[in-house]
């Protein structure tokens, strides 16, 4: 069973992996390079602080920061001790078969994405957090993560489940601080 999804993942991998195109390894170079977001996140990050009293966006801050680094920390376990699942830019079996866009693979193991699941956490907790004020940005940051996520699979460094597991785990990730961070509001509020 464990076989047959592996190959069913390395065949759809194959398959939206080739069918980039030179001309936008560019732009899903640039789509990928998360520093590249820095300005994105600037604005959502204003967002919040207009939403709350500056020693409640410290906060969140705090709760934004544990949230990234508890996503981080989870999928490194998952691929480097636990899953240990090579990325499909280190699988000899794909050579000549793929192409490959990021001129550094990265680290070896690739179970499951960090792109994926620290964009879904930050998507969800973000488009939750501000869903009052913006009501429709839960659907437009569930895109960019969705988006992100492709990204992956297309310059060769994910495969589809990989990318498929960080989202879910993400999600999971971003609501449930999303949960806290309600729960420590309402707890600080008054103090």
């Amino acid at each position: 069973m464990i076989e047959q999804l592996a190959q069913l993942d390395t065949e759809l991998f194959l398959y939206l992996n080739n069918l980039g195109v030179p001309s936008w390894d560019g732009f899903w170079m640039f789509y990928t390079y998360k520093f590249n977001w820095i300005p994105f996140y600037a604005v959502l990050l204003y967002a919040i602080y207009k939403t709350r009293t500056p020693k409640l966006f410290l906060l969140t801050i705090v709760l934004i920061v544990l949230m990234v680094l508890f996503t981080d920390q989870v999928t490194n376990l998952f691929k480097k001790v636990l899953v240990m699942r090579l990325r499909p830019c280190h699988d000899p079996a794909l050579e000549g078969l793929m192409r490959v866009v990021k001129p550094h693979c990265g680290g070896q193991f690739g179970f499951f994405s960090g792109h994926a699941s620290n964009s879904m956490a930050v998507a969800v907790f973000s488009g939750l957090l501000l869903r009052f004020k913006y009501q429709y940005l839960i659907f437009f940051m569930l895109f960019w993560s969705a988006v992100m996520g492709y990204s992956r699979i297309y310059i060769g460094v994910h495969y589809p489940l990989d990318v498929l597991c960080g989202w879910t785990f993400g999600a999971l990730s971003g609501f449930m601080f999303y949960k806290l961070d309600g729960y420590l509001q309402n707890k600080y509020k008054t103090v």
